[in-house]
């Protein structure tokens, strides 16, 4: 009988031991932080940038200070530029590290997006639109974060073009392209504002 329990203990100490791994794999790291960071400011600013992109098409653009009345202050070929950088920029925050081709773009595409928000916060804080000015300092300091990140904290060193990394590259592009670019231009273009 004593010989059985002692197994049971030797069975549930090396069950225990045997989680602990698990456990440790599932802890935070700074590399899981900016990834996390990476993706999702990534697809929220290509998503953001590509609803500003179609504006060039005169018809959305006349109806767009409806929904958002900024757009009324700004000229066309502005809007559609802020919304080519964000979109570029949110690619760039993801592609660059990912593939790890020419991965230093990833801190200078983060760096792109933080000033374009602190340009942000500045318009709007000119307008008198104060409400608007915290998520531009939300989304400035996490690309800072992100910039600093990968710029000093956690660089990804460059490697040469994979399989993995050019089929991974394409699954981000359709992901993007199903997840932000077609919803956004369903709605913009059948959606009455």
């Amino acid at each position: 009988m004593s010989h059985h329990v002692s197994e049971n203990v030797l069975s549930i100490t090396d069950t225990e031991q045997q989680q602990r791994p698990k456990a440790r794999r599932m802890r935070f790291t700074l590399n899981g932080a900016l990834w996390s960071l990476q993706a999702l400011w990534g697809f929220f600013f290509a998503g953001s940038g590509f609803g500003k992109v179609l504006l060039y098409d005169d018809a959305l653009f006349a109806t767009a200070p409806r929904a958002v009345a900024w757009y009324a202050a700004v000229p066309q070929s502005l809007i559609v530029f802020i919304g080519i950088v964000e979109v570029l920029g949110g690619i760039g925050l993801i592609l660059p590290a990912m593939t790890k081709v020419k991965p230093m773009l990833t801190p200078l595409a983060a760096a792109g997006l933080t000033l374009t928000m602190i340009l942000a916060a500045g318009f709007h804080i000119l307008r008198g639109e104060y409400e608007l000015v915290p998520a531009n300092i939300l989304l400035g300091a996490v690309a800072a974060f992100v910039t600093a990140g990968r710029w000093k904290l956690r660089p990804i060193s460059p490697a040469p073009v994979t399989t993995r990394g050019v089929l991974g590259a394409l699954a981000v592009l359709v992901a993007l392209a199903v997840l932000t670019f077609a919803p956004t231009w369903y709605t913009m273009t059948n959606v009455q504002f």
